[in-house]
């Protein structure tokens, strides 16, 4: 499988206008291969979507690596840079706010297929846009193409969100909370779509969600990690990680859930809770590891003074955290 995304060493820092820079990613390692689903869960607030605009280009990073094809995306420039943004593409949290209201549903998806394709001729776009509205499950067409985005549900208005994407032809699309502002009922319907657009065009995804049953069904099968305030404390299968949560963290998400999914059938989980639900700030993080004043097996003496590094579990199994250092 051929590595699109190499991350090493990331970080993201934003100045303040009184103080030290609030570190926001730190030490932020992974990869996405063509075609493979990365999904990453964790609190509101943790540092997903800033990762997430990251990846798409919307955002710079302070420290560490990102290479993309095999170019570090910082030394992009010209050309290069025109190309890397047609073949990273964001689904947006909010599909009443993405399209522009005063555009046809045929115009939101024509017009970077006339801009970036350089098809012009009505009857070629047109022919174009059905495809990529039938890929995405609005048909017949012909009930779509001249509606405006205010006749639409917000289903439909992320289908054609996606329509619009799928218009760059994209190597990989970075979805943010894509459907949690759509009603529940319609979400599996959408994801399943998505899914099946991976299946058919080869795209890679980066998955951002809070909801870890919209994570095991959209990356079931494919890899997923965990992050708390601003760093990855467990990486593995996703499968893996539902079965075997190591870091306490993931255990407590994954517990959480289990009273409205039953989606962890080993019972010894399901009633993990960390000490204190308050979570630390970015601007007055915690010495050593980050979890540690909410962690019910903090190690004394150990976890307050030093933040663990990634300890292998199993093969594509890591996790920061010093109950496993001599595994």
């Amino acid at each position: 499988m051929e590595t699109i995304v190499e991350i090493s060493g990331l970080g993201k820092s934003f100045p303040q206008k009184q103080g030290q820079p609030v570190t926001i990613l730190r030490d932020v390692n992974l990869t996405i291969g063509a075609g493979q689903t990365l999904c990453v869960m964790g609190e509101s607030g943790c540092g997903k979507t800033t990762l997430g605009k990251i990846i798409a280009g919307l955002s710079d990073y302070t420290t560490g690596s990102y290479r993309f094809c095999g170019k570090e995306v910082s030394q992009l420039k010209g050309k290069e840079w025109d190309a890397f943004r047609e073949s990273v593409q964001l689904i947006h949290q909010n599909p009443y706010e993405s399209l522009n209201p005063a555009s046809m549903v045929f115009d939101i998806i024509a017009n970077p297929i006339r801009r970036h394709r350089k098809i012009t001729k009505i009857p070629e776009l047109y022919e174009e846009v059905t495809r990529l509205l039938k890929l995405v499950g609005l048909t017949p067409v012909e009930d779509f193409v001249d509606k405006y985005p205010a006749h639409l549900s917000g289903g439909q208005r992320q289908r054609v969100s996606i329509a619009r994407i799928l218009a760059m032809n994209p190597k990989l699309i970075v979805v943010d909370e894509a459907t949690s502002m759509i009603d529940t009922s319609l979400r599996i319907s959408l994801l399943s779509t998505m899914k099946q657009i991976q299946q058919e065009l080869g795209v890679a995804y980066f998955f951002i969600t809070h909801d870890l049953a919209l994570g095991k069904y959209f990356a079931k099968g494919q890899a997923a990690m965990v992050m708390y305030l601003g760093r990855i404390v467990e990486a593995a299968g996703m499968d893996q990680l539902v079965a075997n949560p190591c870091h306490p963290y993931s255990r407590a998400i994954i517990s959480a859930a289990v009273g409205d999914t039953g989606i962890l059938e080993d019972a010894q989980f399901r009633k993990y809770s960390l000490k204190d639900a308050d979570i630390a700030s970015f601007g007055n993080m915690p010495s050593g590891c980050p979890l540690h004043p909410r962690c019910p097996e903090c190690i004394d003496g150990v976890c307050q003074k030093t933040n663990p590094p990634a300890f292998t579990v199993e093969t594509g199994h890591e996790v920061c955290c010093f109950h496993y250092q001599t595994k």
